[in-house]
């Protein structure tokens, strides 16, 4: 083929390639601001300190018998994750503050700080500040438990105590996702989350849904109630993606403090979670902080906010020094859980 031939292809196809760039961008910007239109901010934002997080409040009530409650999202999530599952049941007998996450849901990202649970946690403590709770109890969430450790840490002041559900909060053997490799790096990061990363993760969200919930069964409308599509938005998949791939580095270190962790402790935890390692992150936060209870709950898989509901606030109970008999507890749920079969379409490997 003669060079001027071979010039007239390259030009053909690298016109091509920018005009399908150029076409994923714009439908990304649009499917965008689809998404934001149908899941619109509920909360208010709490300055921070130079940026504000989006958080509901549910103010306390006459006769609470609850101390105060914070709850943290995971990966991939946002405040209605936890508010689905938890305002309901709660509202009447505690003050709830259920928040976005920096650079989640309509929270703004912030400082470099909130690239590690440390600095979420302290944005965490500054909101609850702002809304007068000076001490609650922290449940989390997956990711969401590496910032309750974080909190309970750095601001044991104001942890009456701690919630995990299957948290991510020790290293793991392996890495994470591919996707979250692509997506933090800082050139052709931006270029696959405004292009890419929207059109493929919308056809994942169902499916990738059921994976999370397997072999329990996903509510129907859980994609429609909880919002998961926010995190496709090229933002905050960016920010998602950086959160994730620094979890590792992050909790390699700040596990081994775990044992200055004084607070009162349940973690409950299924043996058929297929997201994080159960056996490493659930046992390692039992042996790692003194008195935790860790309820093993047998065919339950990575969401026992939304499936093991009652149990979580049994725990939530237990925390607050009330009377509440986890085993008993426990068993009615297996019995519950244990016809559960529920098959994931794909695999999920993520930190949660």
């Amino acid at each position: 083929m003669s060079v001027p031939g071979l010039r007239t292809i390259m030009i053909f196809f690298l016109a091509a390639l920018i005009i399908t760039v150029s076409g994923l961008v714009i439908w990304t910007r649009i499917m965008t601001s689809e998404i934001e239109a149908r899941y619109p901010a509920i909360g208010e934002m709490i300055d921070v300190g130079g940026y504000a997080l989006h958080a509901v409040h549910v103010p306390a009530p006459a006769g609470a018998d609850l101390p105060p409650l914070v709850f943290i999202h995971g990966a991939s999530g946002n405040l209605r994750d936890q508010m689905t599952p938890f305002r309901a049941p709660l509202e009447g007998r505690a003050e709830m503050l259920f928040v976005d996450r920096p650079g989640h849901g309509w929270s703004e990202r912030g400082g470099a700080e909130n690239r590690t649970p440390d600095g979420q946690a302290a944005a965490i403590a500054r909101a609850m500040q702002g809304k007068g709770i000076s001490r609650a109890i922290i449940v989390g969430h997956s990711f969401g438990g590496a910032i309750a450790a974080s909190f309970a840490l750095e601001h044991p002041e104001m942890t009456a105590g701690l919630v995990f559900l299957a948290p991510a909060t020790h290293p793991w053997p392996g890495g994470v996702s591919w996707y979250y490799d692509l997506a933090s790096l800082p050139l052709i990061g931006p270029l696959f989350t405004h292009t890419l990363a929207l059109p493929a993760g919308l056809t994942r969200l169902e499916s990738g849904s059921t994976c999370v919930f397997a072999p329990n069964p996903k509510p129907e409308d859980y994609v429609s109630a909880t919002a998961p599509a926010l995190v496709l938005r090229p933002q905050a998949f960016h920010h998602n993606a950086v959160d994730v791939t620094n979890l590792k580095p992050y909790v390699t270190k700040a596990s081994r403090r775990y044992s200055e962790i004084k607070t009162p402790t349940v973690i409950v935890t299924g043996d058929s979670d297929g997201v994080v390692l159960a056996h490493i992150h659930s046992e390692g936060l039992a042996r790692d902080i003194e008195g935790a209870e860790l309820v093993w709950i047998r065919n339950l898989g990575h969401k026992p906010d939304h499936i093991t509901t009652d149990l979580a606030i049994r725990a939530i109970e237990k925390v607050a020094g009330l009377d509440a008999d986890l085993p008993a507890a426990a068993r009615q749920t297996e019995t519950r859980l244990a016809g559960d079969n529920a098959q994931c379409p794909g695999e999920v490997s993520s930190a949660g």
